[in-house]
């Protein structure tokens, strides 16, 4: 009995916990950005590649966010030309449950297996002095200009496109084999039949 006792004061302690958790948070409104930031390397010719990069930003608070600024400066002018918009851009306010994205793109012509940093995103919010920052998911190494071949996605497409089909055709020829060759009958089926 005293076992019980004990589970449902830890049960109990742990509900109150929780809710205690959730007033203290529901009592303070504030943004929560979340920023993901994706490259794409496209071969233009031999020498040369193309790095589309495109950075979301999302507001998963509960208040709006205030003057975001968005920095993404770690692309080494020594490796990267920017060839269309700009690395950096600033917008006035993120609503709740908004997204804000921006793309920019880059040519190199050296070859290399480039680590990129996250991109910073700056944002006001009305109860706080100080800016507040939020970084944004990593990019996996870019191997740039690399002599090995692009993996193929074909078998992955004709797969996402026609991998129910297959599976449907497969199961409506299992069916018709086991109607056509039933199982054999076992030998203790058939003396069980001669005893009667």
């Amino acid at each position: 009995m005293p076992k019980f006792t004990i589970m449902g004061f830890l049960l109990s302690f742990a509900v109150a916990l929780f809710l205690v958790a959730s007033s203290v948070n529901a009592g303070s409104e504030a943004p929560f950005i979340v920023a993901h930031k994706k490259a794409t390397l496209n071969r233009i010719n031999s020498g040369t590649e193309k790095l589309s990069v495109s950075i979301n930003i999302y507001n998963q608070g509960s208040a709006a966010a205030y003057d975001v600024s968005l920095s993404d400066d770690s692309w080494s002018p020594e490796i990267f030309s920017i060839i269309s918009g700009n690395t950096s851009t600033s917008w006035e306010r993120l609503d709740v449950g908004s997204v804000l994205s921006h793309s920019f793109e880059l040519v190199t012509t050296t070859k290399s297996v480039f680590y990129t940093t996250p991109a910073v995103v700056k944002f006001r919010v009305p109860t706080k002095a100080a800016l507040q920052e939020a970084y944004s998911t990593p990019v996996l190494p870019l191997d740039i200009l690399s002599d090995k071949p692009r993996e193929s996605t074909l078998g992955l497409n004709l797969m996402g496109k026609y991998g129910n089909l297959v599976s449907v055709i497969s199961l409506v020829v299992l069916f018709v084999y086991m109607l056509v060759n039933p199982p054999p009958k076992s030998n203790a089926t058939k003396g069980s039949k001669k005893r009667r």
